[in-house]
């Protein structure tokens, strides 16, 4: 079979908006989808990142390039500012190259956000 370009989804939140507790939670979160997906960095073609409006300390993104992903296109953007939303919330979508199916795909929201898509396969 060869490899497929698929969209792998994913979401953490920060008890305290901080560029260390920011890059802390982002780097799990990368490492995370990037495990349980059996993913590399070649395999990797984009990252968006968002986040919510109380998230100003830093980029998530820059986070993604302490953990060495600097060669990969990456970009962050404000999560729209809904009503009884998850605060402190920044959620990523990666594009990337694999083998697994649609359904194969391991999406992780972890701490706050992990009831934010149910209806996803983990």
């Amino acid at each position: 079979m060869s490899p497929s370009v698929r969209a792998v989804r994913g979401a953490t939140t920060v008890d305290q908006d901080t560029p260390e507790s920011i890059t802390e939670r982002v780097v799990t979160l990368l490492r995370q989808i990037l495990e349980r997906n059996e993913l590399v960095e070649d395999d990797l073609i984009s990252i968006l990142f968002t986040a919510t409006e109380d998230i100003v300390s830093t980029f998530p993104a820059t986070a993604a390039r302490s953990m060495g992903l600097g060669a990969v296109p990456l970009i962050c953007a404000r999560e729209l500012a809904i009503a009884g939303s998850v605060p402190h919330c920044i959620r990523v979508m990666l594009h990337v190259t694999t083998q697994l199916s649609r359904h194969e795909i391991h999406h992780v929201y972890l701490e706050g956000a992990q009831g934010l898509r149910d209806d996803l396969p983990d």
